[in-house]
Formats: structure tokens, sequence, C-alpha cells
């Protein structure tokens, strides 16, 4: 009785606090210190200061702030423009043509971005214009767009991995290795319902591209390279043991400064201006994860994780079971809330009761991050909805519709994931490991 007592109260004060607009930080804070003042003794006052500085001071968090910053950089230089140059030859061959610019540019951005709207946004600006003049149709451009940039969030370096790694305390570097082939997989499954699309809508497709020479291509590539590069030396000295997660972050954003120095379209203002875009969010997410590691304490003291984790235990429900019901909630929580908020407000409770069911909690990162790319594009609160809004002023149920599609395609995804569980979890375990710092 006291644990239902203890839920519906934590229950009250988020929905209160969220109905009156605070923000998501601020409204995990209070809830956790309404539930230290009413079911525990210890001075909440001491146990917030202790837990908030404990959290924030985390090493691993440097890497958060360093690859936002990197993804700002190539998203307010001229790097971002010159990778359509240089895809463009390359898939304009292939069934559904320019169509897959939308998917290869968001693939590459999210391997030096992590944040799903700075992906969104900047592929989104060099790709709709040109496929547009092209005359590709709109729904296919928009839905495209919109399912293909929520591969930020898996790709590496993912924001949402790195918070969810830092919030149940597991290797960053081995979730950022768990994200590549599934990552690669949806892309390929976009790619595959872009070439589906060619074969099934032949009235549809816009006049084919002209003919390019083999030189031109690859004269063309040469706007490519550097990015990849770039991409190729994050990931790579990470899977190689040479560094972390956080030393390959500061390489990831030196890396970006040069390139776009060389390109010449660094200056002061753009400098700047990637500077605070990185300080912004990164306060913003710096801030909910405090609440979070607050909340996860409050609840600590209450028992509510133990008793609820030995509640689903009790259902003797299967892993895949307990898999289903976990993706049902996921998706609804995500249609409110954004999805580092989803992660940092369940995963006090939802850890324990994964780990009880010998859920392994690497595939499992990789599995939420699926789920919660499905919460940016299901309304009415998905947010890569709001930024595709902004920049095409379609209604929000339009662009809702175009992306049902690849929501299909993620659903697919967790079957995959479910059925194949070693396509998240064999490069983790066969990564050399980088000494931690």
């Amino acid at each position: 009785m006291n644990e239902l007592y203890a839920t519906l109260t934590f229950l009250f004060v988020l929905f209160a606090l969220l109905g009156g607009s605070v923000w998501v930080g601020l409204a995990l804070m209070g809830v956790a210190w309404v539930g230290m003042e009413l079911f525990t003794t210890r001075p909440a006052g001491d146990a917030m200061i202790t837990t908030i500085w404990t959290g924030a001071s985390s090493w691993t968090l440097t890497a958060l702030p360093l690859f936002i910053w990197m993804g700002e950089i190539l998203y307010r230089t001229r790097l971002s423009q010159d990778m359509f140059r240089g895809l463009a030859p390359w898939l304009r061959w292939l069934p559904g043509g320019l169509l897959h610019t939308n998917i290869a540019g968001c693939t590459i951005f999210a391997a030096v971005s992590g944040s799903s709207a700075a992906t969104l946004t900047t592929v989104g600006k060099m790709s709709i214009p040109e496929l547009r003049k092209r005359g590709y149709p709109e729904h296919m451009i928009i839905g495209t767009l919109a399912g293909a940039a929520t591969l930020g969030l898996m790709i590496p370096p993912s924001l949402t991995l790195i918070v969810y790694g830092v919030t149940i305390n597991e290797s960053i570097t081995k979730l950022f290795m768990a994200g590549i082939i599934p990552g690669l997989i949806l892309a390929s499954l976009f790619a595959l319902y872009i070439m589906g699309w060619h074969f099934m809508f032949k009235d549809q497709r816009p006049e084919p591209e002209p003919s390019m020479s083999l030189p031109q291509m690859l004269s063309e590539s040469r706007f490519l390279v550097p990015v990849l590069l770039l991409v190729s030396v994050v990931i790579g000295s990470m899977y190689l043991g040479y560094a972390t997660a956080t030393e390959a972050a500061a390489v990831g954003v030196l890396g970006s400064l040069a390139l776009a120095a060389m390109q010449g379209s660094l200056n002061w203002g753009t400098f700047t201006a990637s500077l605070m875009g990185a300080t912004r969010t990164s306060a913003m997410i710096s801030l909910i994860l405090m609440g979070a590691f607050f909340l996860s304490l409050s609840m600590g003291f209450t028992g509510l994780p133990r008793h609820l984790a030995a509640w689903i235990d009790s259902l003797n429900m299967s892993p895949t079971m307990l898999i289903v019901v976990q993706t049902i909630f996921y998706v609804f929580l995500g249609m409110f809330l954004d999805g580092i908020s989803s992660v940092v407000l369940t995963m006090a409770i939802v850890e324990p009761m994964i780990r009880q069911a010998g859920i392994d909690v690497i595939w499992f990162g990789i599995f939420i991050v699926v789920v919660v790319e499905m919460a940016q594009v299901t309304p009415p609160i998905g947010f890569n909805l709001f930024v595709l809004q902004g920049m095409t002023r379609h209604e929000i149920s339009y662009i809702a519709k175009t992306a049902v599609p690849m929501v299909g395609l993620m659903l697919l995804m967790v079957v995959i994931l479910v059925i194949w569980p070693e396509i998240a979890t064999w490069l983790p375990d066969n990564i050399r490991q980088a000494p931690s710092g």
C-alpha cells in the first residue's frame, strides 16, 4: 500500500510540474524533493547537493558537450553543404535517385553530430530545396528526412546513448560501438523503402539525372572526403582502443575546426555561434541529468524500483514479453516527452527490472534508442515534426502522415533486434579497450 501511495504521489507531482510548464530538469528535482521529504528521514537538501555534484562532475559526461560542439561546428559552416555535392553523383543511379541523399546525408552527419535535431536541420537545409527543384514528391522528401534524421540518436556519437550510459554507469564506448551495426541496418531499411517506392509508383518519379563521367564523379567526391575522414578518425580511434569516448570527442572538435578553417568557412561569428549553441544544448541536458540523479536517489530510498521489479518478476513474463511491454510504454511516453527526458525519467525503475530479467544492458540501450527514435516522429510532441514544420510550413498532421512508414520500419528494427541480439552486442564484445579517462 505504501508503494502505491508513493507511486501516485510521484506521478501527481511530476504531471503537475510538467503541466505547469516547469523545465523537465527542475520538475524531476521537485518530484525527488517531495519524495525525500515525505518518505525518508534523510535531509533532502544535503542529499540533493551530494548527488547532483557527484553526477555532474562525472568525467564521462565531458564527452557530451564536446560531441555537441563538433556537430554545431559542422552545422554552422559550409562542410554540411559540401556533403550534398559529394553524395549526389554516387546516389543518382540508385532506384529512388537523389532521395537517398536524405538517408546517406543523415547517416554521415549522425556520425559526427549525435543530435537528431542537428542532423535534421543540417541535412534538411541542403536536401529539401535541391530535391524540390528536381521534382521529387513532397511526401517522400519529408517522410524520408523525418525518419532518417533519427539516426542521429543511434549512430555514434549519440547523445541519448551518452545519457543512458551515464545513468546506468555503463561504458560509453561500448554503447557507441553497439549502435553502429543497428544504425546501418536501419539506414538500409530506409533506403529499401525508397527503392520500393521507386518501383511501385513509377508515375511519381522525376526526370532522371543527367549522366556524369567517372572523372566528374570523382571530382565532386572531393567535397565528401573531409567529413568521411573525420568520421573515420573519431569512430576508428574508439574502436581500435586508442581513445576513450571523451578523447575521441576532443579529437572530433579539433578536426572539425581544422576542416572548417581549411575550407574558409570558419570565422569569429561561426565559432562563437557554434560554441554558444553547444553551451545551451549541454546546459539543458545537464540540468535534466541532475534532476534524474536526484530522482534515482529519492526512488531508491523509497524502495519503489525494487518493489516494482519484484512485482514484474512475479508476473513471470518472458524477456520477449517484457520487451513488448517496454516498447508500447516508451512509444506512448515518447508522444509527450523528448528522448533524453524519457530515458532519464524511467531508468531508475526500468534498470533493476531488465537486470532481473537477464536482459543485456548494452543491447537494451540500443533498443531504447530505437523506440525513442519513434518518439521523435510521433504526434503530438514529436520533436522532429516541429523542426520540419518550421522548415517546410506544412501542417503537423501532414508531416506525421508522411513519417508513418518510417515508424513502421523502426518497429521492424525492434523485431530484428529481438530475433538477432548479436547485431547490437557483437561489436562491443570485440573492441579493444582504451584505458579509462
